[in-house]
């Protein structure tokens, strides 16, 4: 969802596949200057893609659930209910349709509400990857822990180890240090506009006395 706010127009698309109504054309329109695709929402429609590119290999991150779902309540849910993201929707439109489409994928759809019930949450993520199992070919599944590393996923994709160390973003510290961020810019534009409504308040006045 990262590259949405880098191109805006990608948004018409999400919203099509939260309703049901995105055509294979459309997907292959979004994805087609990229060549994988990871993370929320986009693996909500893994079925999609599989049926689209037969072929492809599929990576699925293997993580204990009880540090998933701490991370993910700090993170991700966090950054989706919080107070901020309700001063954005309601300063933004278009951020306003950026997070009616996430809840509605994610929030609502993959953990049908009950993202807070921790048991059900459980058992959403516990379903989703014994069907990626299932429903994936062996021979092009890769269950990946990331403290393994380069090398599992270089051996299974391919490509060569390459020098550098194996990456570490996302994590819930720089995570919170975004949130941070988004929680500045809302408090800023809550204390501009307070300013300029008492500004127009006090001219008001001025008039009509």
């Amino acid at each position: 969802m990262e590259t949405v706010f880098q191109n805006k127009s990608h948004l018409q698309y999400w919203e099509k596949a939260a309703n049901g109504t995105i055509q294979d054309s459309e997907w292959e329109e979004l994805y087609q200057p990229y060549k994988a695709t990871t993370d929320f929402p986009a693996c909500c429609f893994y079925l999609d893609y599989h049926r689209m590119y037969p072929d492809a290999k599929v990576i699925l991150a293997i993580r204990d659930f009880e540090s998933w779902y701490k991370s993910a309540s700090n993170t991700i849910y966090g950054a989706s209910f919080g107070w901020a993201p309700k001063v954005l929707a309601w300063f933004f439109p278009w951020f306003r349709r950026l997070h009616a489409t996430n809840t509605k994928i994610i929030w609502n759809g993959e953990f049908q509400g009950r993202f807070l019930d921790k048991e059900a949450a459980r058992k959403v993520y516990e379903h989703h990857i014994s069907e990626v199992k299932r429903l994936i070919p062996k021979d092009q599944l890769l269950l990946f822990d990331v403290k393994k590393g380069w090398e599992p996923l270089c051996k299974f994709l391919g490509k060569p180890i390459p020098k550098q160390p194996f990456p570490n973003v996302n994590d819930t510290k720089q995570f919170q240090r975004r949130i941070l961020v988004v929680k500045v810019i809302a408090v800023s534009l809550l204390v501009l506009s307070t300013t300029s409504i008492l500004f127009a308040l006090k001219l008001l006045v001025k008039y009509l006395l």
